[in-house]
């Protein structure tokens, strides 16, 4: 009989570390929109990464999900979690003035 290999994508996704440090992502949590707290979206910066787990840190107020602030900003999460995925907007470069020569 000859083994049967089985390709799943939960398991290849294991063996990824598909965020490092220094990428620009997105959570799905509960932080401050307009003085209302709301569960939605929100960017941060990964600021630590290993082979499952994630640390992503916010310039906003962050909360866990039984009300809780986070003080330090940062949430952890799977690498492999459904509430993570890459920043889908770039930070934009203010204009600089063009130099008079």
């Amino acid at each position: 009989m000859a083994k049967e290999r089985i390709n799943s994508p939960s398991v290849d996704n294991i063996h990824q570390k598909p965020f490092k440090a220094g990428d620009r992502v997105e959570i799905y949590c509960d932080h401050n929109q307009d003085g209302v707290r709301v569960r939605d979206w929100l960017g941060g910066v990964v600021v630590q990464a290993d082979r499952k787990m994630v640390a992503v840190q916010f310039l906003e107020d962050v909360y866990l999900t039984n009300g809780w602030m986070v003080p330090d900003r940062v949430l952890w999460c799977l690498q492999t979690s459904q509430t993570i995925r890459p920043a889908s907007r770039r930070r934009s470069r203010r204009s600089q003035p063009k130099k008079k020569s």
